[in-house]
């Protein structure tokens, strides 16, 4: 399904539909390719007919990482060595892949995480009452 094309195509604009607790794509209209992350103009045909498109969400697990040392703001989180956290790529049932945390019914437990893990998307609130900011992740299913 298409939405408002006045957003430009930018990371931004992906953050802000996050926000909004939903994952976009950009669909060139004259190619009818979607791309994660959204481009403002098609790297199949060069095209800049592009629309927003709202994507199902669900997918499986097609690889996976443990984070022992991870950026700053993941450790204010209280993630470290001792307290890692599992990072992935997902291939979504609409054909594309993009990378995010992995959760389970709380985190995934490392001996779960299998490669074909089906998955759903999450939304995370993370931050403080000043600033709160959602990030992507996909739960185990």
């Amino acid at each position: 399904m298409s939405d408002n094309p006045i957003r430009p195509f930018s990371s931004a604009s992906f953050n802000a539909y996050l926000e909004e607790d939903r994952l976009m794509a950009s669909h060139c209209d004259r190619c009818d390719e979607s791309y994660l992350p959204p481009r403002a103009v098609c790297p199949s045909c060069f095209g800049d007919q592009m629309s927003w498109r709202e994507l199902d969400g669900t997918g499986r697990v097609a690889a996976i990482t443990t984070v022992y040392i991870g950026p700053t703001f993941m450790n204010l989180l209280g993630y470290s060595k001792e307290n890692p956290y599992m990072c992935g790529i997902v291939e979504l049932d609409d054909g594309l892949r993009i990378s995010a945390r992995l959760l389970g019914s709380e985190e995934f437990e490392l001996e779960e995480v299998q490669i074909g893990t089906p998955v759903r998307v999450a939304f995370l609130r993370v931050g403080d009452e000043h600033s709160v900011k959602t990030q992507l992740a996909f739960l185990r299913i």
